[in-house]
């Protein structure tokens, strides 16, 4: 089974949700980068809220036939990136989101409205 970008992105959204992850953004690279379709910026208050929130969207990812094919920074969990294929996530820790502050770095992308 082949998940399509768009419902990868909304896996992946919906499980950062669940865990209660904060300020959740999706930008839309189509046409700006060929590294992925969509990236998912969010982030966690704690180590462990960062844990949990990788661990879900990686768990469902799964579930839905999908490919990981990497995951960086489980052990410290300041920030953690999974490489899902189409979409990219990036689960900071609070502090490190507010210190790298990549979604400038990316200001060109378009913001995906989420519901």
């Amino acid at each position: 089974m082949t998940v399509s970008p768009n419902e990868l992105l909304n896996i992946t959204i919906e499980a950062a949700d669940d865990k209660k992850a904060a300020n959740i953004v999706a930008l839309d690279l189509k046409g700006i980068s060929m590294i992925a379709d969509y990236f998912v910026i969010c982030h966690g208050n704690s180590d462990t809220q960062v844990q949990s929130i990788a661990t879900e969207i990686r768990k469902r990812a799964q579930e839905a036939g999908t490919t990981i094919r990497g995951i960086e920074g489980m052990d410290s969990a300041r920030w953690v990136l999974m490489d899902l294929g189409d979409v990219v996530v990036h689960i900071f820790h609070r502090d490190e989101r507010e210190y790298y502050n990549i979604e400038r770095l990316w200001s060109d992308a378009k913001v995906v409205e989420t519901v």
